[in-house]
């Protein structure tokens, strides 16, 4: 892992981190377009054949029906079933409390307000293939029925036909009874545009490979989405009060994602760095992943050696991560110093995968710099707002002048024509 102690390194490698997060390339673009064109035209026909050609998959049966979660979810393992119950209740429980309400005020003549309403029908993206993720399907199903969804519809993959029984029984125990066998680009089209078997959606929400985000990113507008999800990434601000044994197995939990993930160390203590270096190469020969989790440690990892805390703290907000550990010896006195991130977690005994499990707020989180402005999921994701308003012949003439003013101000006729008419009335 490099040690950025410089200003020209720390920009270096701040340039590295952008173009990280580029986005796909135009072969992959052009792919994923043909891809969606013909699901436009057709639907399930080429939904079918995609499925055939990217998933070892020959099948007329694209929903995945109610007996056949039971049956699958049946085989879950019963300790993990317990643990996705305990991390369901959690999770519900917190996203309870991002509920949004309408809301009027009445003046003299007027009524003024907002309306807030759940979209009607939501697509949600589990991926699937070699490692498959129930938590993934608590974290995108589980607001959208706190904001009152009717119709949430999934789309899992199933290459070979491996049907994962832990996301069966994360599924069965949300109640969600309609479940699609496709993934890819071609089930992003298939939920944007609608088939003959899948109604269309108002928005597509869950992570996906490079094709499943560039999908998303081009069916934007036919449809909303939640965001376009980068590579994973941590970052850890640390004093000399920090287990460096902790720190290093927290900077490998996302290291061990995939090539791409980044994991930096940003810290006060030189000595810290090399003891969390030393201990980073104990840990990886002991994963499984190890290969990955070296590749994205020696490409996109870092420890950053800075002269204090609010240098450190200046860095993290450039970077803006995903996930933001502070670990120092009072770690709540640095959160007003915090302006960018997509999750913090505050001190040693609380790693990131707490939250990506079990903690209750949201795993599905802003990546590559997003954090500057944009959230993590939450049950406002699944909520639109209509502005309400109201206003009686006293309240129209209180405004009527101020409103001609401004519409002939900006040669609008018809504008200021709708106020002169009532005027005259």
């Amino acid at each position: 892992m490099r040690v950025i102690k410089k200003r020209s390194e720390l920009q270096a490698f701040l340039k590295l981190l952008r173009e990280r997060a580029s986005g796909s390339s135009r072969e992959i673009e052009q792919r994923v377009k043909a891809i969606l064109n013909d699901v436009r035209k057709n639907g399930d026909k080429a939904v079918l054949k995609y499925t055939e050609k990217f998933d070892s998959l020959k099948t007329s049966r694209i929903a995945i029906k109610p007996d056949e979660i039971a049956r699958h979810a049946g085989k879950a393992d019963k300790e993990i079933l317990r643990a996705l119950k305990l991390s369901a209740k959690r999770i519900r429980a917190f996203h309870k409390r991002q509920k949004e309400e309408s809301w009027s005020l009445s003046e003299k003549g007027s009524l003024l307000g907002q309306v807030i309403r759940p979209l009607e029908r939501v697509g949600v993206y589990i991926p699937g293939g070699k490692a498959s993720y129930p938590s993934t399907v608590l974290m995108n199903v589980i607001p959208a029925q706190v904001a009152g969804v009717k119709e949430i519809a999934l789309c899992v993959p199933t290459p070979g036909g491996e049907i994962n029984p832990h996301v069966m029984a994360a599924v069965q125990l949300l109640g969600i009874e309609e479940v699609y066998r496709i993934g890819g680009a071609q089930a992003i089209g298939a939920l944007a545009y609608g088939t003959k078997t899948i109604k269309k959606v108002d928005k597509i929400v869950g992570p996906g490979n490079i094709y499943v985000a560039t999908a998303k990113k081009m069916v934007f507008g036919e449809v909303d989405i939640d965001m376009i999800a980068g590579p994973s990434e941590i970052l850890i601000i640390a004093d000399d009060s920090a287990n460096p044994v902790f720190v290093a197995a927290d900077l490998l939990s996302q290291a061990e994602h995939d090539e791409l993930a980044s994991s930096v160390l940003i810290t006060t203590s030189g000595k810290l760095g090399s003891a969390v270096e030393k201990e980073l190469n104990l840990q990886l020969g002991r994963l499984k992943r190890k290969e990955i989790a070296r590749k994205s440690v020696d490409n996109y990892g870092a420890i950053i050696i800075t002269k204090d805390i609010g240098d450190a703290a200046e860095i993290s907000n450039t970077i803006a991560p995903e996930h933001l550990e502070i670990m120092t010896g009072d770690p709540v006195k640095i959160i007003p110093m915090i302006k960018n991130a997509g999750a913090i977690f505050l001190g040693e005994w609380t790693p990131e995968a707490l939250g990506d499990y079990s903690a209750g707020p949201n795993h599905t989180l802003p990546t590559g710099g997003t954090a500057r402005f944009s959230s993590p999921l939450g049950v406002y994701d699944f909520l639109k707002r209509s502005s309400l308003l109201g206003f009686t012949r006293k309240g129209f003439r209180k405004l009527a002048k101020t409103v001609k003013t401004i519409a002939d101000a900006e040669g609008l006729e018809a504008h200021g024509k709708t106020i002169s008419v009532r005027e005259d009335s």
